[in-house]
């Protein structure tokens, strides 16, 4: 007698499968978009997802040493796809745009670069001028 697949298998493999389908690379990292001067941007999103599955036997009765147990079961899965912001690549820089409005820790990173350079710039501006008196 071979080893019989168990019914909460079957559901737990069909919930899994219709999850596969739904959620892949792309839902995270979605597809670049190309405008006309040649900025690329990619959309970003966060994913999270709930599974459950479960079932159980019981025990019917048809003679003295014959019982059948039937198997009732379901399985269910969640899934949420929230947008978290855009990488945008234009003239050799990256960005990340947040999608949250209040995500000023995060422009401040983002500018961090370009206001040291403005900074260096009077610096040297300064010293310069300075040594023109």
């Amino acid at each position: 007698m071979g080893l019989e697949q168990h019914p909460i298998e079957g559901l737990m493999k069909t919930a899994m499968e219709s999850i596969k389908e739904m959620v892949d690379v792309n839902t995270v990292i979605g597809d670049p978009i190309e405008t006309p001067d040649g900025t690329v941007v990619i959309p970003i999103s966060r994913v999270s997802l709930g599974f459950a599955a479960g079932g159980g036997e019981f025990e019917i009765s048809k003679g003295e040493d014959e019982s059948v147990y039937p198997f009732g079961g379901g399985s269910g899965a969640g899934v949420s796809v929230q947008p978290v912001g855009f990488l945008v690549i234009s003239a050799g820089h990256v960005r990340l745009l947040p999608v949250d409005a209040n995500a000023v820790a995060d422009r401040l990173i983002d500018l961090a670069p370009q206001v040291l350079e403005k900074i260096e710039a009077y610096l040297e501006r300064t010293v310069r001028d300075k040594g023109k008196v």
